[in-house]
């Protein structure tokens, strides 16, 4: 399999929202050094702060599972009950780029 796309959705407890932002935020300097990751951004709800969401794009599906075997994630995760409300939604995709280069693929766009 070649690069993929992950999207991870999480919502935060309810009063835990600063708490799971900046466990999330802490995720980010470590992954962007990880052997694979193309692209790891944490977003965040605007009508809904307490959501949380990290657009990813990986060179292969073995770059994910190795990210997500790090210490740095699993640490994390073993707090996701106590930061979380739902268990969280993560999918992996295969891009399907259409239209304008630019504005139709992830990847043409974030190498712009």
């Amino acid at each position: 399999m070649s690069e993929i796309v992950v999207v991870g959705s999480f919502t935060a407890q309810e009063g835990k929202e600063a708490e799971a932002l900046e466990a999330f935020a802490g995720l980010v300097e470590p992954t962007h050094a990880e052997d694979g990751c193309i692209l790891y951004a944490l977003n965040q709800g605007v009508e809904d702060p307490r959501r949380l969401a990290f657009i990813e794009r990986w060179a292969s599906q073995e770059a994910l599972e190795a990210h997500l075997a790090s210490d740095h994630i699993q640490a994390v995760l073993a707090r996701a009950d106590q930061l979380f409300s739902d268990g969280g939604d993560i999918v992996v995709y295969e891009a399907r780029p259409g239209g304008q280069r630019p504005k139709g693929s992830l990847a043409d766009h974030a190498a712009g």
